[in-house]
């Protein structure tokens, strides 16, 4: 059990999962560097390394297992290395204790509830005490006024609300994050207005299902009434989201993406299936009818430019070809400019791992290689769409591929890369588009006002 004293631990985190996690580990970042710890280099030598992990899928889970895995030879060879576990996969009580059993060299396991009491979990490990503690119900909002350490210079996340009262039956989330729950909006305002004023020109607004932000608060406030809140913040330039849920997409979340230059014309709106009986089944409680009328509506409203994006899983439990034959016309149908394909994968705990039918391995593979195939053929056609399309981007950082580029994005959330240096990065830019790339577009600047 390691034993060193404060402030000269180099740390690493590997985060897993959303971008709610991601956000987390800028929080346990803060803390750190607040306690003195410095965070290490590519390939510099780790004192502590904590991975924060994600449950929603199996690839997931077996990506953790085989990391933590990896690092047994090396913590014989150093017993002072730290090794902590902490997120969703952590929260699932069978999961944590089969980990911990694998895996008997973590010196630190907590979960979703407790992230906040990391600094005096850490303590304790380095007084030699291995620490198991994952509190089992969300104590309301604890935490959830926690500094960032953020690294990004553009983008900042700012968490709206936690938790999930929906239940999908193939979803893990509200057993491990918990139910519903609202941050005033008195305090995200304060926190826009911080990160604002230090430079981040868009906001990142994050919660499991934005749409019903401030359902059982005292204070009547909706989502849509937020986002206008925070339009009015000067310094902030573009605001996003994630995630929505259909069912709770208001008429006036969408004349507020309609009238509001400052909320991007981008929006996530997971469907999973293009079959009505299979979203009765995963009680999304919506239909393939529902779902495209919103799309119109949208589309109508916002404008045929919205950068709509998706989730959808294969193979869910009892779907027949003919019921994936209905997600693929959707596809076809919506033309989503992006999507998350998945094979279904049972998750302990829910519904839909105990349901029968359960698909062939071989079967969702096939079904998502098909989907997989459409996909990038209509993404191809609309990034062929946008040559010669002039598009402002905000600038967000250098090109990871060309060091004489930078890159960034445009309001509906194309990633786009040009000629240019680190004086644009945090600008908005006018990019005329040159090159169309399956996942990127390449543009060039050109002299024109907005």
């Amino acid at each position: 059990m390691s034993r060193l004293p404060e402030g000269k631990c180099k740390y690493k985190i590997e985060t897993y999962g959303c971008q709610m996690n991601a956000h987390d580990s800028e929080k346990l970042a803060f803390m750190l560097d607040s306690m003195g710890y410095i965070e290490a280099g590519n390939g510099e030598e780790l004192d502590l390394i904590i991975f924060n992990t994600c449950c929603v899928r199996e690839h997931a889970e077996l990506k953790v297992h085989g990391n933590v895995g990896a690092l047994r030879k090396r913590k014989e060879e150093d017993p002072n290395l730290i090794i902590a576990v902490c997120g969703c996969m952590m929260q699932q009580k069978s999961v944590a204790r089969d980990l911990v059993k694998k895996y008997p060299f973590i010196d630190i396991v907590f979960g979703t509830h407790n992230l906040h009491t990391f600094p005096a979990l850490l303590r304790r490990c380095l007084e030699g005490e291995p620490v198991r503690e994952v509190w089992e119900h969300n104590d309301a909002l604890a935490g959830s006024n926690l500094p960032a350490h953020r690294k990004d210079g553009v983008t900042a996340y700012v968490n709206i609300m936690y938790g999930c009262d929906n239940y999908c039956t193939y979803c893990i989330v509200p057993y491990v994050r918990g139910h519903e729950r609202s941050r005033p909006h008195a305090e995200i305002l304060e926190e826009v207005s911080r990160v604002a004023a230090q430079g981040y020109g868009e906001i990142m607004l994050l919660g499991q299902n934005v749409n019903s932000y401030g359902h059982g608060m005292a204070e009547e406030w909706d989502f849509a009434g937020l986002l206008e809140q925070i339009s009015r913040i000067e310094p902030v330039k573009r605001i996003r989201f994630m995630t929505s849920h259909p069912k709770d997409l208001s008429d006036r979340l969408i004349e507020v993406m309609a009238s509001n230059q400052k909320v991007c014309s981008q929006l996530h709106l997971p469907v999973q299936s293009g079959s009505s009986d299979v979203l009765r089944s995963m009680n999304r409680r919506y239909t393939r009818e529902d779902y495209l009328r919103l799309v119109d509506k949208l589309r109508g409203r916002v404008g045929e430019h919205i950068g709509l994006t998706t989730d959808i899983i294969v193979g869910f439990p009892g779907e027949t070809q003919e019921q994936f034959l209905e997600t693929l016309s959707l596809v076809q149908q919506v033309r989503y400019h992006a999507a998350y394909m998945f094979m279904y994968s049972p998750r302990q705990g829910t519904i839909a791992a105990q349901m029968p039918d359960q698909i062939p391995e071989a079967v969702k593979k096939e079904r998502l290689h098909q989907l997989i195939e459409l996909q990038n053929s209509i993404t191809g056609q609309i990034h062929q769409g946008l040559i010669g399309k002039v598009e402002p981007v905000l600038v967000e950082s250098r090109s990871k591929r060309d060091a004489h580029a930078v890159s960034g994005r445009t309001d509906a959330g194309r990633m786009v890369t040009f000629p240019g240096g680190d004086d644009l990065i945090g600008k908005m830019v006018p990019v005329k588009i040159t090159q169309a790339n399956p996942n990127t577009l390449g543009g060039e600047r050109i002299d024109e006002a907005f």
